[in-house]
């Protein structure tokens, strides 16, 4: 296991390097600029700014200092949001969307586990059809129109809820409520439908039967023998789905006025604010990569059968 998790942490820096490189290069050579506007930039000006920034060089050493920078920790100034750096607002943002990406994680793995679970037991059931029916419409209905219709009826039409805002705010936790149950739903379904799968597929095992053979409780061989075996394909799922939750939030932190990561990276890509887009795309794959790295080693403890040579 050691010599895995230590092959695993080595790979994470060609990758890493790889997707910093092609988001260097592809945003550079997109048409337009950080100081292109409408209302065009007298060519002095616009020449010192190019030099300030280090724009003026060639593309290869423009990308030398980046990851130089990058290797320091310094993401570099933001070109639109000029009295921070790029480090400073994703420090100030990111908090933010894990805390909505969590709680939509918890969200979606409770609920999601539960009814997917009962539906196995319960299969061909009207609690069975239920529960999948709210699993499609989950995986069929989009954020931004899940969000809007929350919206409508808790906050406005019942008046429990805010519309917009964060915990930090006077609303507090409430102001959570509305924007992780929208970025949950679709993940919950998702769960849901796994689950059930795995565990009929698992209920039909034989070592299931044998357990029943022996006389065991249906609660002990449930959550002892049939959950351990019957949650790998949804703790497989759930690294990719959890970086989803965080980086995929952008939509309903709009909706919702969420001051996270999302943000930045639609006023960025908006903007071509360079740095800020790089930071933010280097932070969304850091994610999913320490988190597709973590599933794999929680597949290890969950399944002896699992070895890693």
């Amino acid at each position: 296991m050691g010599r895995f998790v230590f092959r695993r942490l080595i790979s994470i820096i060609p990758t890493i390097l790889i997707i910093i490189t092609l988001g260097f290069f592809i945003i550079r050579v997109a048409p337009g600029g950080p100081f292109s506007s409408e209302k065009a930039v007298p060519p002095g000006v616009l020449a010192n700014l190019l030099a300030k920034y280090h724009m003026d060089e060639p593309l290869p050493k423009q990308y030398i200092r980046f990851v130089w920078g990058i290797i320091r920790g310094d993401l570099g100034p933001s070109f639109v949001n000029k009295d921070f750096t790029v480090n400073e607002l994703i420090s100030l943002s990111l908090p933010n969307s894990i805390i909505l990406g969590l709680t939509a994680l918890a969200i979606a793995s409770i609920l999601g586990i539960t009814l997917g679970t009962i539906s196995a037991l319960k299969q061909n059931s009207v609690i069975d059809y239920t529960s999948m029916s709210l699993a499609v419409t989950g995986i069929s209905v989009p954020n931004f129109v899940v969000g809007p219709v929350l919206m409508l009826v808790f906050a406005i039409v019942l008046k429990l809820l805010p519309t917009s805002g964060w915990i930090d705010g006077r609303q507090g936790l409430k102001a959570l409520i509305l924007p992780a149950i929208t970025l949950s739903l679709g993940t919950f379904a998702f769960i849901a439908r796994i689950t059930r799968a795995s565990m009929l597929e698992t209920l039909r095992s034989d070592y299931v039967r044998t357990a029943r053979a022996k006389g065991l409780p249906m609660h002990v061989i449930i959550f002892k023998h049939v959950l351990k075996g019957a949650l790998l394909p949804v703790v497989s799922y759930m690294g990719p789905a959890c970086a989803g939750l965080v980086t995929g939030s952008v939509v309903v932190e709009q909706i919702f006025l969420v001051p996270g990561l999302g943000t930045h990276f639609v006023k960025s890509a908006t903007n071509r604010d360079y740095t800020l887009i790089m930071g933010t795309v280097i932070v969304y794959s850091l994610i999913l990569i320490a988190l597709n790295f973590i599933v794999d080693i929680i597949y290890g403890f969950l399944d002896p059968r699992i070895t890693y040579k």
